[in-house]
């Protein structure tokens, strides 16, 4: 599959040696006294308020700060909920033009928001033509670990209005032209501060905190399920949603894992190639941040083969990031990879029909004993397995899984070091993409965990160096957990993040290990079972296919 890698794919944590702004949470005691700076935005076109020195390091402009209140849950939980201003900043509603592009994994045709210089001049010359006034913009590349730096690419815009509904029309208009084109809002760019930003960080000390934190699918992970709906079942303190997830049945199961994931100590989900996770050890007390990678071995006596998935639909898989993966068994985000011989691993926590199709089916009973053979479909055991083969393993079903043989499943995961990760049933996994800090460092690895293309910009730009409403998860060197949120999509006004504004976010509050959990309209957080913050979906909170849960001793 070498003709779809990223050039040098190898995990690179390099330290990056930046200048950070700190938005210091003082109530916390994470640091120091409060101050809080304009986090480093992506470094693109230098603006008065955001500007470069020759050398090309940004500085950053200080702002106002913030409107805080802090809410102590429990001994050792503690809720502060801010609202980072910018008098300064000055925002409009202005016309997109977008760039054509061909997909580099998928082959489809699609859209980009930034083009090659030579498409930008094209396209503005045919712009002024058609009689529009165009501004062509350069953006550079985001300050990432495994990117290119310097220029990425150039955009093309039209206007500048007050309202949505302005630059909507002026946008149909640039439409008729024969262009296409978009309404966007200049507070998502990173060349100039955000004037709002809607945040809300949950510090867990185990040292203090006598209850769990749990990353939990609510017992079904074929289930999607609001945050604020799993605090008040569970009686949370607070919880934030967890890690990616099949949003349509293209990619497979509704709500089903798309990342690995584990509950009570039990492998529910698998890697999607190696990507970040937070290991939550111990009931949370225990609590890191670290690249996993699973294998799983159906093994009969001493043939075996490995299965490609845990709880998904058979041949389907969202994210990619599998061996034998087509077009790639690398992880891409977004992409959905087909795998033609595949075998999936179904457990009691999948409470859904299970899938039908093509292939062979094999129902094992508690002691992992074949008690069925036949077609796929039904429903598992409370207390057995199925698996599902397509292709060759299903052949290897045929031949290996008569009725009555003996099988056993084992699941391996080992972390970033190559060291076995053993769970013990207070333990759980949740996963997502990229890591942002790693050692005390900004460590952003987007390319090779699969958010960002730097061959093919329709791929991942828009979601990785735009800001957008984020979730957060990290541990600081007190291991202390640290969940946080940002708002986005100027939902409450507030404009999110991009990755590395993130990642200089969750440095600043001490995280020495962090990574991005699921975002945009997935982005929520729930405090004493009560949604807190505004995600960016318009009919609201949205369901997800998992969450972080601070559960009370009581709970326990």
């Amino acid at each position: 599959m070498a003709d779809h890698e990223v050039p040098s794919r190898t995990r690179r944590r390099s330290a990056l040696g930046t200048t950070l702004a700190l938005a210091v949470l003082a109530s916390f005691g994470l640091y120091g006294a409060a101050r809080i700076l304009v986090p480093p935005a992506d470094a693109a076109t230098p603006s008065p308020t955001h500007r470069q020195d020759p050398a090309g390091t940004t500085r950053d402009a200080p702002v106002p700060p913030g409107r805080w209140t802090v809410r102590t849950l429990a001994p050792g939980v503690e809720v502060r909920t801010g609202v980072i201003t910018n008098a300064g900043a000055h925002h409009s509603w202005t016309v997109a033009v977008s760039a054509r592009a061909t997909g580099r994994v998928t082959g489809a045709k699609t859209w980009a928001a930034v083009g090659s210089r030579d498409w930008a001049g094209t396209t503005a010359r045919d712009l002024r033509t058609a009689g529009f006034r165009p501004r062509v913009e350069t953006v550079l590349w985001p300050r990432y670990s495994d990117t290119p730096q310097g220029e990425m690419g150039r955009r093309v815009r039209v206007g500048s209005y007050g309202t949505e509904a302005a630059a909507a029309r002026a946008a149909a208009r640039v439409r008729a032209a024969g262009f296409h084109a978009d309404t966007t809002w200049t507070g998502y760019d990173v060349e100039e501060p955000a004037d709002r930003q809607n945040v809300h960080v949950v510090v867990v000390d185990p040292r203090k905190f006598t209850g769990t934190v749990t990353g939990t699918y609510d017992g079904d992970v074929a289930r999607p399920e609001k945050v604020s709906a799993v605090a008040r079942k569970t009686g949370s303190l607070v919880g934030v949603n967890g890690g990616f997830f099949v949003d349509h049945s293209e990619g497979g199961r509704v709500g089903t894992p798309a990342a690995v994931g584990a509950e009570h100590g039990r492998l529910e989900a698998m890697a999607v190639g190696s990507r970040a996770a937070l290991v939550l050890g111990d009931g949370g007390r225990r609590a890191r941040v670290t690249d996993l990678t699973t294998v799983v071995t159906v093994r009969a006596g001493a043939a075996g083969r490995q299965a490609q998935g845990i709880n998904r639909v058979p041949g389907t898989a969202r994210n990619c990031g599998r061996p034998g993966g087509v077009p790639s068994a690398l992880p891409w985000q977004g992409v959905i990879c087909r795998l033609p011989d595949d075998m999936v691993v179904f457990t009691p926590s999948y409470k859904a029909p299970l899938p039908t199709g093509p292939g062979l089916q094999v129902v094992l009973d508690a002691s992992g004993r074949v008690v069925s053979r036949g077609p796929r479909g039904g429903s598992v055991p409370a207390r057995g397995q199925v698996l599902q083969g397509l292709g060759t393993a299903a052949d290897w079903l045929r031949a290996h899984a008569p009725a009555g043989a003996p099988l056993t499943v084992d699941r391996t995961i080992r972390d970033a070091q190559g060291r076995r990760v053993v769970l013990g049933p207070d333990d759980s996994i949740v996963s997502a993409a990229p890591t942002l800090v790693s050692g005390g460092r900004i460590a952003i690895d987007a390319a090779t965990e699969g958010c960002l293309d730097p061959a093919d910009l329709s791929l991942g730009y828009v979601w990785s160096a735009v800001r957008q409403p984020r979730t957060m998860a990290g541990v600081d060197a007190r291991g202390r957990l640290i969940l946080a949120t940002v708002d986005g999509r100027r939902a409450g006004g507030s404009e999110g993040f991009t990755f590395y504004e993130s990642a200089v976010f969750m440095r600043s509050l001490g995280a020495v290990d962090a990574l991005n959990l699921d975002g945009g309209g997935s982005s929520a957080i729930a405090v004493k079972g009560a949604l807190a913050n505004r995600p960016s979906d318009a009919v609201g909170e949205r369901r997800v296919g998992g969450s972080i849960q601070v559960l009370p001793a009581a709970a326990r």
